[in-house]
């Protein structure tokens, strides 16, 4: 058995430091997980035994990383809600001020899932859920922070994300083990700055912070 499928709630709690209450809404997430994958596609049933470190220890490692003063997020193809939820029970946890993480999710029943998860672990007061494709919110959401995970290669990844690291916001993307290819591709289309930050649940991969991004002319 392998060390993501026996890592759970307690140590979870000890590596993060989250409070019961921040735990016990992660718990109703996983819950609510297994009960929606009955009938709807979220994850792959085989990687809900491996929820603590694959997806919720994964995506806490973000709010960790983002900025001092970082208040509003925007998480793009939210799907299942990593990391976007986590986000939520971050900010509802450490009662950020002005803190609000917008889930983005074009497929509707993903959406209703999420709102679901919003609802019933009440984090309804710093989250939203927008059932469209980022390309078509208009006007362009604010936020300080924009993120995706598993959603597409970083190239076509930094188009979706272009409007909002232009008007000032940086992009903290979790990559796998191909991080460094894809950024090797991206920088044919786009200039940046990057910095890489080692994954905790995989020697490799790497979450990227992008910054000052546009396009090569």
């Amino acid at each position: 058995m392998s060390h993501e499928r026996t890592y759970g709630a307690e140590a979870f709690r000890a590596d993060t430091g989250v409070s019961r209450e921040t735990l016990e809404r992660f718990i109703i997430w996983r819950r609510l997980l297994s009960e929606w994958s009955a009938h709807t596609n979220l994850v792959g049933r085989a990687t809900l035994d491996e929820f603590w470190f694959r997806h919720a220890l994964d995506s806490w490692q973000l709010v960790d990383l983002a900025p001092p003063g970082t208040s509003r997020w925007l998480d793009i193809g939210a799907g299942a809600g990593f990391p976007g939820v986590a986000i939520a029970f971050g900010l509802a946890g450490r009662a950020v001020p002005g803190g609000r993480v917008t889930l983005v999710e074009s497929i509707g029943k993903k959406a209703a899932f999420l709102r679901a998860v919003l609802a019933e672990t009440g984090v309804e007061a710093v989250a939203d859920v927008i059932c469209d494709r980022v390309e078509a919110l208009e006007p362009v959401p604010v936020c300080d922070v924009v993120t995706a995970r598993a959603v597409a290669p970083l190239e076509k990844l930094l188009g979706l994300m272009a409007p909002y690291v232009e008007n000032g916001a940086i992009a903290l993307i979790p990559k796998g083990a191909r991080h460094a290819e894809e950024l090797t591709a991206a920088r044919k289309s786009w200039n940046f700055e990057a910095s890489l930050h080692p994954s905790i649940t995989s020697d490799e991969a790497a979450i990227i912070r992008i910054e000052r991004l546009s396009r090569v002319r």
